[in-house]
């Protein structure tokens, strides 16, 4: 049973944003709902007021601007999914958000819901890592934007204070090949045991002039593998090149025993799919 709540409903953004500035720091906002009230139910939060956002049209829409794809924050997994610019400039996260959850959750879930409740095992955050994505953050005070690897801090842990509110995610048109995998106990609607997203560019020679490298579910928070990036640039991504740099990936994770899978288990799978999917990215471009 949930627990009683009050329950606010703004028409507009900046309705919203009085809102959250005037019940700080008792109000959670909702949207989707996939995750809070889970976390209501089992007392996992505590808050006393609750703010549906969800039929705020200011957080909804997929666009390009300015060389830049954003995606408002309310926006649907499903739509993710939908979006012929997602599969065209974000592949990677159009990848992973047809692996979240079942066509139900996709259809409620929103992006910002995803990052903001800051899941080790979030599926949205590596594609969006390797994408060098950024968030908007808008308070009654006014936006400031965070790259997202900055963003997630720890555990359900990140940057967003009480009266922001997360209205949109960006990146730049990505250059170069990517790609995402996710291991879970079942094909759908499972949690991730480890998931890794890569984006690898390359110059007319074949060097490798940007890597990306992104892991979830092995951490406390989804992790770039930065000295695994570092160790790519430069090289012409020869196996020897690939097998360095997804030994470091797996170095970098700091993986725990769980319902879902061992620390051994993702150590393991981390490397494999590391040196897998730069494989991959290498043969694409």
């Amino acid at each position: 049973m949930l627990p009683e709540f009050e329950l606010l409903r703004p028409k507009t953004l900046g309705e919203a944003l009085d809102m959250l500035a005037e019940h700080a720091p008792d109000v959670m906002p909702i949207a989707g709902g996939t995750n809070v009230v889970v976390a209501l139910r089992e007392r996992d939060v505590r808050s006393s007021v609750l703010m549906d956002v969800s039929g705020l049209a200011d957080l909804r829409g997929i666009r390009a601007e300015n060389g830049h794809v954003v995606v408002g924050g309310g926006t649907t997994i499903t739509e993710l999914v939908e979006s012929p610019l997602i599969a065209e400039k974000g592949m990677p996260l159009a990848a992973a958000a047809v692996q979240l959850g079942n066509p139900l959750i996709r259809n409620r879930a929103t992006l910002a819901g995803n990052l903001v409740d800051a899941s080790p095992a979030a599926d949205t955050a590596p594609p969006l890592l390797v994408l060098d994505a950024e968030v908007e953050l808008a308070s009654k005070a006014g936006t400031r934007t965070v790259l997202l690897d900055d963003f997630l801090v720890g555990v359900n842990q990140t940057l967003c204070q009480p009266d922001e509110l997360l209205v949109a995610v960006r990146w730049a048109a990505p250059d170069g090949a990517a790609a995402f995998h996710k291991i879970g106990l079942r094909k759908a609607g499972a949690c991730s045991v480890a998931t890794v997203a890569v984006r690898v560019a390359c110059d007319a020679a074949g060097r490798c002039t940007k890597a990306r490298i992104a892991l979830g579910a092995v951490a406390p928070r989804p992790i770039r593998a930065h000295a695994a990036e570092a160790a790519l640039v430069g090289t012409q991504l020869t196996d020897e090149d690939i097998a360095k740099a997804a030994k470091l990936a797996a170095g970098a994770t700091s993986p725990i025993d769980d319902v879902r899978s061992t620390a051994a288990y993702r150590l393991h799978v981390s490397e494999v799919l590391v040196g897998r999917l730069l494989g991959e990215v290498r043969a694409a471009m």
